[in-house]
């Protein structure tokens, strides 16, 4: 399920990096968001830890940190930062703020897009180097606890 999930964010982020392309700027928010949520959760999901059918662990990603070897765990908190900052975004990215009848495309500029690609391209690479460690000959040697 990990793996499917890593693969799913590389997706994500391919289609983020297509909307900043074309100039969809929430697009790229959005997508972005899934990315790095997908990232994150494949990595709980990776240590046995049950994540929220939410789309921020931040919570409880910072609480896990210990799980962690700590060349990822010193991350963490960045990465939690990440999926808070885009897990309030991605309901205005979709959907823009409909009380005030402000489109997504007003609400979400180049820098936005920008950022949040910068986020997800981060994530990404930290939760795939994990997911290539935990699973391969790093682990072995030591686990997690060897590794800090």
């Amino acid at each position: 399920m990990a793996q499917a999930y890593l693969e799913r964010a590389v997706r994500c982020l391919q289609e983020a990096r297509e909307a900043m392309r074309v100039g969809d700027y929430p697009g790229a928010v959005r997508r972005s968001q899934e990315s790095v949520e997908f990232s994150l959760k494949a990595m709980l999901r990776l240590v046995g830890v049950e994540y929220p059918r939410e789309h921020d662990v931040s919570r409880v990603l910072l609480e896990v940190g210990s799980k962690f070897p700590t060349w990822f765990s010193s991350d963490i908190p960045k990465m939690a930062e990440f999926s808070r900052d885009l897990a309030m975004k991605r309901g205005p990215s979709a959907y823009g703020d409909e009380k005030a009848g402000v489109p997504p495309s007003e609400l979400f500029k180049r820098g936005d897009g920008e950022a949040a690609l910068r986020a997800a391209t981060f994530t990404l690479a930290r939760c795939r180097k994990f997911f290539g460690w935990f699973t391969g000959a790093g682990r072995r040697r030591g686990g997690a606890a060897g590794q800090r």
